[in-house]
């Protein structure tokens, strides 16, 4: 059996990303959450926001990811005014999920 030739070829995430189907529309999903994040930033308290982080999106939820209990209680009270104002940007979520990150992971 000839042995295989391989090529030094080098790619970026996104070059890769944009030659396999799967890892574009995981991409395109990541892009979509952080603008979900950017769209809602400005209704988060300012001595919070180092503190929250874009999570995974699916068709009707989405996830954000927080530090701490004492972040995820004062983000549940204002759930209702972050899917309100996604949904007046146009991204049709029914559900926002509250995740609390643990040291570590």
């Amino acid at each position: 059996m000839p042995p295989t030739v391989r090529t030094n070829t080098v790619f970026t995430l996104h070059e890769a990303a944009g030659a396999a189907p799967s890892l574009a529309a995981l991409q395109a999903r990541i892009r979509q959450s952080q603008d979900c994040l950017q769209q809602i930033r400005p209704l988060i308290p300012s001595t919070m926001r180092a503190h929250v982080a874009a999570g995974p999106l699916t068709d009707d939820e989405w996830c954000l990811l927080v530090k701490s209990a004492a972040a995820s209680t004062k983000l549940r009270q204002l759930l209702p005014s972050f899917l309100q104002r996604l949904n007046d940007c146009g991204v049709p979520l029914n559900h926002i999920r509250i995740k609390v990150q643990t040291p570590g992971r």
